[in-house]
């Protein structure tokens, strides 16, 4: 029987521009060793990592660049909130301006 931990991982990465897009954009996405370089990418940047497995999946799906599905509109709301009150507003802007760099990878184990 596999371990879980045998599982390649899976990472997606979004961003949002909230002065250039409706909603937010998939950035980044893959598993195995595209995942860890896009983890390794966010811990780098200190860009907050959020594990959401089901939602990852569904990010997953998507092409790159494409806006997140109204779905997700909630849960991705929800883990922008939580960054903004744990992190602060410099965690997502730069300089004043609104950021385009990722604000969230995503990822699991599936």
């Amino acid at each position: 029987m596999a371990n879980e931990n045998d599982k390649p991982v899976k990472a997606a990465a979004i961003k949002y521009d909230q002065g250039k897009n409706a909603a937010p954009q998939l950035l980044a996405k893959g598993q195995g060793s595209v995942a860890e370089k896009i983890l390794e990418l966010a811990h780098t940047h200190q860009i907050p990592i959020h594990e959401d497995p089901a939602l990852v999946e569904i990010l997953s799906k998507m092409e790159i660049l494409d806006q997140i599905p109204s779905e997700c509109y909630r849960v991705v709301a929800e883990i922008l909130a939580f960054i903004y009150k744990t992190h602060g507003a410099a965690t997502v802007k730069l300089q004043g301006t609104a950021s385009s760099r990722p604000l969230i990878a995503e990822q699991s184990r599936k």
